[in-house]
Formats: structure tokens, C-alpha cells, sequence
């Protein structure tokens, strides 16, 4: 923070290491030790994190702590997330917030409210203000919130972790502990949060490394595989039969786009399609399996059917909605765009590991995604933006009337051939004057 002097706060030993606290301040040695076994325990019965800020502040309140306020913060590892934060205030409920990365505006601002920042980017520790002396209190745009809320003292801690105990390359965890009593913190206190420090520490750094796991599963391989991956489900050629709703989709003009288009332009466009057409599947409670370039694979699973194709549908109408609402934002921008192509299937597939022996794919194979990649190449030709396979038709019950046939048409590697539908009516497409046919 510009303009602030790590000598003009109360530095608790030397800020740069890790450091005990002073050695005459008693240890509630009782105390601590009950603490820190019931953080283990709430730890391995699979309380949350608010549930355990929130439960150990109130058994150190009882134990005659005056604590007003408590907080923790860490960055996450999470492609729209830069940091998590848990505050505690003592007669109000704990809140659970997610903040923007440090690059954006509003990750600035709300680093540059905090003491947290300070320490991180001096390589401090251990960091102690009192706000009832003025020049202090002014350090931090937080501690005017602070001081007319009745905080007197506030301590920051930051905790190291090493690399090899962290699923994230931020591996320091920041507390906080505030009180409301008029001369502060006293040493017994001071030394409590020392004991107490490392076990919050890993207590917290487990919780956010399981939930990193979990995250990240799911944005790679989907919900729902994610979720067959960490029930078990991880033997290579282990695969389960399963019938679905096929989307298969991808957008008019890649290729010859790509040739002209700069790289980096180029997937600033795919993300933006890519953000509609998923945004449309999730939406609709459908799965994204893979990205393919261009072309998204997502399936519906029900055990009705019917319903399967009805939020296939569903996700169909929205995502050309969407597109149609990204169109104009791009074209207002000056940007390209493209159209978007798909066919709608159904049919029995395999569902489940495949690949090598130490690189798998949780995916899906079978001759209805081969048939549904081959329909969505006949969008250009028959001029339509969404296909729809005779399976997907008689599969959809009473949306079958939404549905109107283009007539039987021959399929590259598929015996016979297949009478295909379209929407009817299906939405007028994009007209952006830079649109790729």
C-alpha cells in the first residue's frame, strides 16, 4: 500500500518469519487443545467452512474471548474466481463471499481495503493495529467499517503452506481476529490464536483443496461425469450403457474463419459461442462432454426419454436465442460472427473411461454419436440451423409437433437412409452484416 510503513503498526515478533509470541503469554493449554481436536473433528465429519468459522468463534466467545469479528481469505483456483472470504461477526450470521481476480478492477479495490494485501506483498506474518489510535485506524479503508462498528484491536495472520500440501499455487491463508474490549487484545489471547493458527490453517487448507478437487473435476469433465469419476468410476474400458438425447454442434464457417482470422481474435470468438451453446446446455439440465475445436458434444440423460428431448429442445431454442443476443453484441462491436449448426439425436450409447492407461476420456461412444456428427454436416446443404434424427422425433412425445420432416436423406457410413426434421417454425437466424455463411 503506498505510503504505509510496516513501522508504524505493532509488529508482533519479527514480521518476516514465522514467530512465537512473546514467552511470558500464557496458554489456555485446556482450551487450546479442546479447540483444536474439535476443528479436527468438524473437519472429518464434513462441516463446512462457515459452519467451522462460525463454531469456533462462538466457543472462544464462551470461553471469554471478546471476539467482534473474525475473518479468513484465500485465493481459489477457479477461471471466474481469484479469491474466497469467510467473515464472522459476532451477532450477525457468517458470510460466505467469492471476490474478482487481482487483475480486474474489482479485485484491486477490494485488496486495496484490506491488510491482508499489505502483508502478502511484504512478506509479513504477523501484523497488529489498534484503532483507537487515529494515525492507525486510517491505514486501510476496512478499518473505518471496523472502528464505527466497535473494533479496538485487530490482528492479521498469514499462514505458509508449502507446495506439496496445496492443490493451488496460492498457498498462503489470511485470519483475522478483532475485538471490542477498550484496551485490546491481552497476551493470553495473543497466544491462543498463535496455538491455534496451524490447525485452522490445515483445517482450512483441506476443505478449499477438497472443494478445488471437486471444482475443477466438474469444469474439465462435467457434472456428471465429475461425479462418476469421484464415486469410483476410473477403471480404463469401465463404461455403462446408457440411452440419451445427442447434441451435436459446431459453427458455419470455422474453417475459412480461422485462415483469416488473428489466433487470438479467433478464440475470443469461440469462447463467446461456446459460453452460449454450454450456458443453453447447462441451463436445460444437459452435460457438456467435450469441446472439439468448434463442435460441443453434450448429452441429456432421463429415464424418460421423452423428457431427455424436451430439455434437449429446450436448450436448442435457448442457445439460438442467445446467439442471436451475441450476434448483435458483436456486430455492434464491429466484431464477425457466424452462425450456429446443430443436430438433436437419441439413441444407445456407452458412457464411461476410455483411452490409454494413464491418460482417460470420460465420454461417450457409439454409432448415435457418429450419426448425429454426420447430421450436423447437413445444416449448410439443407440450409437449416438445427437437425433433428427421426430417433430424436419419435423419442420426443408431444414436442413432436414442434418438429417438421425435411425428407429421407443418405448419411456418410450409416446404412440407410434417415428422414431428418427441422423446427417449425425455426427462428429467423442472425443478420449481422459480417456473418460467415
Amino acid at each position: 500500500m503506498p505510503g504505509t510503513n510496516a513501522s508504524r503498526f505493532e509488529a508482533l515478533g519479527e514480521t518476516r518469519a514465522e514467530n512465537p509470541m512473546p514467552a511470558q503469554a500464557r496458554i489456555d493449554d485446556q482450551l487450546a487443545n479442546a479447540t483444536i481436536d474439535w476443528l479436527i473433528a468438524q473437519t472429518l465429519a464434513g462441516t463446512t467452512e462457515p459452519e467451522i468459522i462460525a463454531g469456533l468463534c462462538g466457543r472462544l466467545v464462551q470461553a471469554g474471548v471478546p471476539l467482534l469479528r473474525v475473518s479468513s481469505a484465500a485465493e481459489v483456483l477457479h477461471p471466474m474466481r481469484g479469491g474466497q472470504g469467510i467473515v464472522w461477526w459476532r451477532r450477525d450470521a457468517v458470510e460466505q463471499a467469492y471476490y474478482p481476480r487481482r487483475a480486474t478492477p474489482e479485485g484491486a479495490e477490494i485488496r486495496r481495503r484490506s491488510p491482508f494485501d499489505y502483508l502478502f506483498e511484504n512478506g509479513l506474518t504477523r501484523l497488529r493495529w489498534r484503532l483507537d489510535d487515529a494515525d492507525r485506524s486510517e491505514a486501510f479503508p476496512l478499518f473505518d467499517e471496523l472502528k464505527a462498528k466497535g473494533v479496538t484491536d485487530y490482528l492479521a495472520m498469514v499462514s505458509k503452506i508449502d507446495a506439496q500440501a496445496s492443490l493451488s499455487a496460492a498457498r498462503d491463508v489470511a485470519f483475522s481476529w478483532a475485538v471490542d474490549r477498550p484496551d485490546g487484545f491481552v497476551d493470553r489471547e495473543l497466544a491462543l490464536f498463535e496455538r491455534l493458527a496451524p490447525a485452522l490453517t490445515f483445517v482450512i487448507n483441506s476443505i478449499r483443496s477438497i472443494a478445488i478437487g471437486r471444482t475443477l473435476l466438474e469444469i474439465y469433465l462435467g457434472t456428471d461425469a465429475a461425479a462418476l469419476v469421484l464415486a469410483g468410476n476410473v477403471v480404463r474400458g469401465q463404461a455403462e450403457r446408457i440411452r440419451a438425447a445427442i447434441w451435436f454442434s459446431d459453427l458455419a464457417g470455422f474453417t475459412r474463419m480461422s485462415d483469416s482470422t488473428p489466433p487470438q481474435a479467433m478464440l475470443a470468438l469461440l469462447n463467446d459461442y461456446a459460453g452460449c451453446l454450454s450456458g443453453a446446455v447447462h441451463a436445460a439440465g444437459g452435460h457438456v462432454l467435450k469441446f472439439m475445436g468448434d463442435g460441443i458434444l453434450a448429452i441429456f440423460r432421463d429415464q424418460d426419454p421423452e423428457r431427455a428431448c424436451s430439455r434437449a429442445l429446450d436448450a436448442a431454442l435457448e442457445a439460438l436465442r442467445e446467439v442471436q443476443h451475441l450476434h448483435d453484441k458483436r456486430a455492434a462491436a464491429g466484431l464477425p460472427g457466424t452462425e450456429v449448426k446443430l443436430a438433436l439425436h437419441f439413441g444407445e450409447l456407452l458412457y464411461g473411461n476410455f483411452g490409454g492407461p494413464t491418460r482417460l476420456d470420460f465420454t461417450v461412444l457409439g454409432p448415435a454419436v457418429n450419426e448425429a456428427s454426420r447430421i450436423v454436416g447437413l445444416c449448410g446443404s439443407l440450409d437449416r440451423r438445427v437437425i433433428v434424427s427421426s430417433a430424436f422425433a419419435e423419442a420426443a412425445g408431444g414436442r413432436r409437433a414442434e418438429l417438421v420432416s425435411l425428407g429421407r436423406y443418405a448419411l456418410k457410413g450409416v446404412g440407410r437412409p434417415q428422414e431428418l426434421f427441422a423446427l417449425d417454425p425455426e427462428p429467423l437466424p442472425p443478420s449481422a452484416p459480417d456473418r460467415h455463411g
